[in-house]
Order: C-alpha cells, then sequence, then structure tokens
C-alpha cells in the first residue's frame, strides 16, 4: 500500500472509530493501529492521527 493511501485510511479510521490512531511502517509496508495498542518502536511511527485535534 502506498503512503498517501495508508495515510488516507489512517484519518479515515481516526475519524470514523474517534479514538487515536498511529501509522507505522513495517518491513512489509504500512499499518495503522490505535496508539494505546502500540508497543513497539517509536521510530517505527511515521504519524500520528488525532480526530480531537
Amino acid at each position: 500500500m502506498p503512503l498517501t493511501t495508508a495515510q488516507s485510511f489512517a484519518w479515515s479510521l481516526a475519524r470514523t472509530l474517534m479514538i487515536v490512531i498511529v501509522l507505522i511502517k513495517t518491513d512489509r509496508g504500512y499499518i495503522a493501529m490505535p496508539s494505546d495498542e502500540f508497543d513497539g518502536n517509536p521510530d517505527q511511527v511515521v504519524r500520528e492521527y488525532d480526530p480531537w485535534a
């Protein structure tokens, strides 16, 4: 998945669920997940999407 598509998906997910979503880069591509579930390397975080900001 290209970065722009992943960013769009992450923002949409944050607005739909009304929770903070982080977009992380892995060896297999990009993953969007709730920030409170991410306990990996902070250097993997590409961006954080906060629907309240």
